[in-house]
């Protein structure tokens, strides 16, 4: 028993050393091109507002104050605290162009992520999800963000289906396309099953190819397919796992600071930079093995079409649903933990953000 603990203890320090590894080497990185840093990230900001998408631009930094406008007049983001090391991110799509108001969420997704096996989920919610929304009663599950922002879609995911999400990311659909060709600047290859066109203001064909940024939006976005919304969550998904892939490579190391430069003006989110660099860290150590794994809500089964005062919606099997999302999320197992799990991962997580820091300084004032 005594060699098997030593024996544990002894990798789980290979194990830290190989992450300060890399963190080292990517230290370095930046260190030896300060101002190559700096040009990318300008240019990364130039991308966004390039000459094809100025008037788009400025109705977007219209929303970006519209967003900040929003912010003060819904109620702050109250996300409980991080459990057993996983941590649950709404993500949500936002179409809002200039002087539009009381937009409803595009696409509106879970995403989970694992500290300690670096393991990533994402859930999507369809948007005519029939849901009782707090204070406002029966209504589609999208117009949640519309009445009251991120924090009443968080409340309205607890109150139906237990879950709670520890931070939120609201993404315009215009900055996807921007962070695609920067992500993946030789495209990301997709089988198109048939001619995509109607809404797009492009024309996708079938088979297999690379999709540029504005492609990868028109094919995530097509409404006009045999499988309606169904297929749009299916290859919603299927774009953010390639993406996800793509995300942990070298190249989008190289090019991350473009990439913070291209999401400032698109993406509003609470997440703090320490979690950012904790999920970053173990994705780019451990995260490359990791298959995305997905969930679509409703489930197989769990619903029926229903015509109410809000339209059509998804007359939803309610505890069927919650069942199953706790199930993919493995919250149900979680209950069950002991305490001190939470306490040793935080104190682990605290441990390597603090050495990495100080080596991060300590190499910056010897550069």
């Amino acid at each position: 028993m005594e060699n098997r603990e030593t024996e544990k203890r002894r990798k789980k320090k290979l194990k830290r050393k190989y992450k300060r590894v890399i963190f080292m080497i990517f230290t370095l990185l930046l260190l030896a091109g300060g101002g190559y840093v700096a040009a990318q990230y300008s240019n990364g900001l130039s991308f966004a507002n390039d000459d094809k998408t100025n008037d788009i631009h400025t109705e977007l930094s219209d929303s970006s104050n519209t967003f900040s406008d929003s912010d003060s007049a819904f109620d702050d983001f109250e996300g409980g605290e991080s459990q057993f090391g996983e941590i649950n991110v709404l993500l949500i799509g936002d179409d809002a162009r200039g002087d539009e108001e009381d937009t409803r969420s595009d696409a509106l997704m879970i995403g989970h992520y694992d500290q300690t096996t670096n393991q990533v989920k994402l859930v999507s919610l369809m948007r005519d999800t029939y849901v009782e929304i707090p204070d406002h009663g029966m209504e589609k599950i999208n117009a949640a963000y519309a009445l009251g922002g991120p924090e009443l879609v968080r409340k309205t995911i607890k109150h139906n289906f237990d879950v709670d999400a520890q931070y939120y990311a609201i993404v315009n659909f215009e900055g996807f396309s921007k962070m695609v060709d920067v992500i993946a600047p030789e495209g990301i290859e997709v089988d198109i099953p048939y001619e995509m066109s109607h809404g797009l203001g492009l024309t996708l064909y079938p088979g297999q190819q690379k999709l540029n940024g504005d492609q990868l939006l028109g094919y995530v976005r097509f409404r006009h397919d045999i499988h309606s919304d169904y297929g749009r969550v299916e290859r919603q998904q299927e774009a953010l796992s390639k993406l996800k892939d793509e995300a942990i490579s070298f190249q989008t190391i190289v090019n991350l600071p473009k990439l913070l430069g291209v999401m400032e003006p698109y993406i509003n989110t609470n997440i703090d930079k320490k979690t950012i660099f904790s999920i970053g860290k173990g994705m780019l150590t451990g995260g490359k093995d990791n298959k995305m794994e997905s969930l679509r809500i409703p489930v197989e089964g769990s619903f029926g079409d229903l015509r109410t005062d809000v339209g059509q919606v998804l007359d939803i099997n309610l505890e069927q649903n919650r069942q199953a999302l706790r199930e993919f999320l493995s919250l149900e197992d979680e209950n069950e933990q002991d305490g001190e799990y939470v306490e040793n991962l935080e104190e682990d997580q605290n441990m390597d953000y603090q050495e990495e820091t100080e080596e991060y300084t300590s190499n910056t004032r010897n550069y």
